[in-house]
């Protein structure tokens, strides 16, 4: 323990004065960020100053329904900002939290609850409703809506879109290969058969085409039983027999055609994390079958609404979870120090269907966002979206099941998120480690992040 106390003390010291630098330079950032929003158009109201990330063509979603909630009523004013996450979105926020100036409310998707709400950052929400409403809020949200916005008991983001992944699959590369794509497999061990018979090669013996390749460790610890929290203990889990089932399960797949030629041919393609989607290798048919998220729904239809495709759960072991895996979303935050709390919850009561359903569901269809609840999501105006977007239903199914799980609520969870990721890189996209080396590797890692945290004094 002694020879601890320099590195800890020195640690400490850096925390101080990263805080003086911050009160100093938030001032700064302010100014900048009041340059960079809208104008109040009715001064006589209170103003609500709304953070949030999203450009391009979702920001036209953003700034649509600013102004309808601006003409619903007379009291408030929300003046709509857009700070990409690329642009220090946390930093900023951050800065104005230690200069006294935060905004009064925020859109993020970033792991942030635990470690913000864990410093008393933000406001707990269920603060802010009856013991009623709290009571119906927990009743009636969707479990991973619930997941990703409470911490340690208390709501401190309202999902206002979930994500959920499930297979998106071309239908006549399926037919082409003798499959048929009207009975799409329900276990994971048919599907990998499946995609099999879906690779082409050329004459060297490389992948010119894959039929699925699974990716995202966090997706199949879940689907085969496992997971990295024990919700009733509190605690995180590593390597356990499920959890390196899953990430062997992973491995081997990328072995069977060899780690460098799976990266070979992906590495060829173009980047899967486009806003716009055109350049998603899934459009061009680069897979016959692709693990992705809801958005794509609206990506394709903007983009490319001449290609035929299905959308079906990603099917679990037959010995795994049904309708497991992993969950994000956007939520909306209010930080401590907000000027106008009570303006800043009835928007987010507004924008997430607390408030009205039927109007939270016109904005869903507008971002081809996934509700928070059953009753924005039988609201008239998504209703009709799905009708037009029948591939959709097969999210909100999904996003019923209490078997999807965000990255386990710790304090350093971002930091956890990228080093899942790593512990993913190291055994399957580069097989450096074994499935159960790598997850012990990530456990112990976790061990000293934790170890490293309470010498100096944090929250756990």
């Amino acid at each position: 323990m002694v020879n601890n106390m320099p590195a800890a003390l020195h640690e400490i010291t850096k925390r101080i004065m990263a805080n003086v630098v911050l009160i100093g330079l938030a001032s700064a950032v302010l100014t900048l960020a009041a340059c960079g929003s809208s104008s109040q158009r009715h001064p006589p109201r209170k103003q609500i100053r709304f953070w949030h990330m999203w450009t391009a063509e979702w920001k036209v979603v953003i700034d649509r329904y600013v102004k309808n909630f601006n003409n619903s009523q007379d009291e408030y004013e929300v003046v709509a900002l857009s700070i990409p996450a690329s642009g220090g979105a946390n930093t900023k926020f951050l800065l104005g939290v230690a200069g006294g100036d935060p905004p009064d409310v925020m859109a993020q998707w970033n792991q942030i609850i635990p470690a913000w709400g864990s410093k008393g950052l933000l406001v707990p929400l269920d603060s802010l409703m009856t013991a009623e409403e709290w009571k119906q809020y927990q009743k009636t949200t969707y479990p991973i809506a619930q997941k990703i916005g409470t911490f340690r008991g208390h709501l401190y983001g309202v999902t206002t879109g979930v994500n959920a992944w499930a297979c998106y699959y071309h239908p006549r590369q399926l037919r082409e290969a003798g499959l048929d794509p009207d009975h799409f497999p329900n276990t994971l061990e048919q599907l990998t058969q499946w995609a099999e018979r879906l690779n082409r090669f050329d004459k060297q013996g490389h992948l010119t085409h894959m039929g699925f390749l699974p990716t995202t460790l966090q997706m199949f610890v879940n689907l085969y039983g496992g997971g990295f929290w024990d919700a009733q203990e509190q605690q995180l889990l590593f390597a356990t027999p499920k959890n390196v089932d899953a990430l062997d399960y992973l491995t081997q797949y990328h072995r069977k055609y060899g780690f460098d030629e799976v990266l070979r041919f992906t590495s060829g393609l173009s980047t899967t994390g486009s806003s716009s989607g055109t350049d998603w290798p899934f459009i061009s048919g680069a897979f016959s079958i692709a693990l992705d998220g809801q958005w794509r729904v609206k990506q394709l239809a903007d983009v490319a609404p001449d290609v035929e495709y299905r959308v079906a759960p990603l099917p679990a072991p037959a010995a795994g979870r049904e309708k497991g895996g992993y969950g994000s979303g956007n939520f909306m935050i209010i930080p401590k120090g907000a000027k106008q709390v009570q303006g800043a919850w009835k928007f987010i009561r507004y924008v997430s269907g607390l408030q009205d359903p039927e109007v939270a569901g016109e904005i869903c269809s507008w971002g081809g966002w996934l509700p928070l609840n059953d009753y924005v999501a039988n609201s008239k105006k998504f209703q009709e979206y799905l009708a037009k977007n029948p591939a959709f239903r097969t999210f909100v199914d999904i996003v019923h099941s209490p078997n999807i799980e965000p990255i386990p609520p710790v304090p350093f969870q971002d930091y956890l998120y990228t080093r899942i990721a790593a512990c993913e890189d190291a055994a399957v996209v580069r097989g450096m480690l074994s499935p159960k080396q790598a997850l012990e590797r990530l456990e112990d890692e976790m061990n000293r992040e934790i170890k490293r945290r309470k010498a100096l004094g944090y929250e756990e």
